[in-house]
């Protein structure tokens, strides 16, 4: 890495405190227990707002990983309440798996089986017992483990389906929220269990669940990416393509996972099969979705044509990490000059300086939309925090 590159290491470091003191400060919920679930643009917290599954994984996998980078027991007490509130109240004691939300009170009000939120649980419980050594924090990652390939995993036609009722029956609206399609197979959903598979697979050797994350890698290598260097998002249950949206952000998180994923199964010709098509995604991600400012940009409809030019929070870290992974492969200068204008734009337009945290999303001129919140079912610390993480390591 180049000197001039060394400050985005840096002010990386230094933000890491900054949302770790953030969260500890305004995340957590004296009242009801665990964790507020929703504070507005203005850091209000809005009173009795349910909490989900996604913000309190999240939230667990983010201590957890700080905990165990900074090797320390700061935030012991934040990672404990994360892991005691799961446990409480978003675990399913009869049919096993996680609720999708509770109300403030903690009573399940959607107890749907959505495999990405199992798959954030197994990410997040992984975490926390590298942190904790609990024999029962990983017992219950591996149980989650295996009813996802008992329930979801589709034998005939490879995959995973989206989501199932509370006892794991068929469900008609599988969407992950309101914005998705109703397809039966998504990449976003098979992307986060390929990450929460590979990091189980650091504390649990176990056959099967390697050979489901090399069939994971085979997926993303021969049926969600295409062509043109973009990963495909929704499919039906015979891989049918349904939709034509190329979204930026999730095509660099993926380039970097699925190496990350190659390297936990110790296979050197897949892994190098990553890394080509990793620097081929890149090449398309750095072509199409960034903007003359360096601000990476939300979504583009291919038959349209038409660019959604928002700037969400957690693409611009995601695009950090992923040129650090090409520039590490392929030693492409370019990949740091851009890098650089990334940051220099989030730290300019994203980082809210006044109320704390991120802002949500900006337009392209980079103001912020003061209808998104803080702290949500959707705005966690996990993008984050991991980036500030990997950019130091």
């Amino acid at each position: 890495m180049s000197k001039e590159y060394q400050y985005i290491i840096d002010d990386m470091h230094a933000e890491l405190e900054q949302i770790l003191n953030y969260w500890t400060k305004f995340g957590i919920d004296n009242k009801d227990g665990g964790f507020v679930g929703q504070r507005d643009f203005y850091n209000t917290v809005v009173p009795n707002a349910d909490k989900g599954i996604i913000l309190n994984t999240r939230l667990l996998w983010s201590f957890s990983a700080a905990s165990n980078y900074l090797k320390s027991s700061k935030y012991e007490s934040v990672c404990d309440r994360a892991y005691t509130y799961l446990k409480t109240y978003f675990k399913d004691k009869v049919y096993e798996g996680v609720f999708w939300e509770v109300n403030h009170l903690g009573i399940p009000t959607n107890t749907r089986k959505q495999v990405y939120a199992q798959a954030f649980a197994i990410y997040a419980l992984s975490e926390y017992y590298k942190f904790s050594k609990k024999q029962e924090v990983k017992d219950w990652a591996i149980t989650i483990f295996k009813n996802l390939e008992k329930y979801a995993r589709v034998n005939k036609q490879a995959g995973y389906f989206e989501a199932f009722n509370e006892d794991w029956t068929p469900i008609a609206d599988m969407r992950l929220s309101e914005k998705d399609m109703n397809a039966a197979k998504t990449m976003n959903t098979h992307l986060h269990v390929l990450e929460a598979y590979t990091s189980l697979l650091e504390i649990y050797n176990d056959k099967t669940l390697k050979d489901a994350l090399v069939e994971l890698i085979i997926l993303f290598q021969n049926k969600f990416i295409n062509d043109s260097g973009h990963y495909d998002l929704f499919f039906n249950e015979k891989w049918n393509r349904l939709s034509n949206t190329i979204s930026f952000g999730h095509d660099i998180e993926t380039a970097w996972l699925v190496i990350e994923a190659a390297k936990a199964i110790k296979d050197d010709t897949l892994l190098k099969e990553t890394q080509v098509t990793a620097i081929k995604v890149i090449h398309a991600f750095l072509l199409e979705g960034i903007d003359q400012q360096g601000a990476v940009m939300n979504e583009k409809d291919t038959v349209s044509n038409k660019l959604d030019t928002d700037r969400h929070w957690w693409p611009q870290v995601e695009a950090l990490i992923g040129l650090k992974y090409g520039y590490t492969i392929s030693k492409n200068i370019d990949y740091l000059q851009k890098s650089k204008k990334i940051w220099n734009f989030t730290k300019k337009y994203l980082i809210d300086k006044e109320n704390g945290e991120w802002h949500f999303r900006v337009d392209a001129m980079g103001l912020p939309y003061k209808q998104e919140n803080k702290v949500s079912m959707w705005k966690a610390p996990y993008h984050t925090i991991r980036a500030c993480i990997i950019m130091n390591q």
